[in-house]
């Protein structure tokens, strides 16, 4: 049992478990939320991410950290690589 204000985590393997309850074994958003102990709300969220997520339209989680990483690692080169514009840009300058 949660106490109030925390809220809990599901996996992404579990929550495709879930949705794969409704989409493959017929069971209702209700039946199946009951089934996993979770809300018909959240299933019905889930539904939708999945679908969005199949489609292309939103970044599963693999690819969403993937693309944190590669955001994370682009910041210092960005700098570098100003840095580097304006030194050359200087050094430009010295040597007419």
């Amino acid at each position: 049992m949660t106490t109030k204000g925390t809220r809990r985590q599901f996996k992404p393997e579990f929550k495709k478990d879930a949705v794969a309850l409704v989409s493959e074994q017929a069971y209702s958003i209700s039946k199946a939320a009951e089934a996993v102990g979770t809300a018909a709300s959240n299933l019905r969220r889930w539904i939708k991410e999945l679908k969005q997520e199949e489609s292309g339209v939103r970044l599963d989680t693999g690819e969403r950290a993937e693309l944190d990483r590669l955001q994370h690692e682009n910041k210092p080169l960005r700098m570098e690589k100003e840095i580097l514009k304006k030194a050359s840009a200087f050094f430009a300058k010295v040597m007419k």
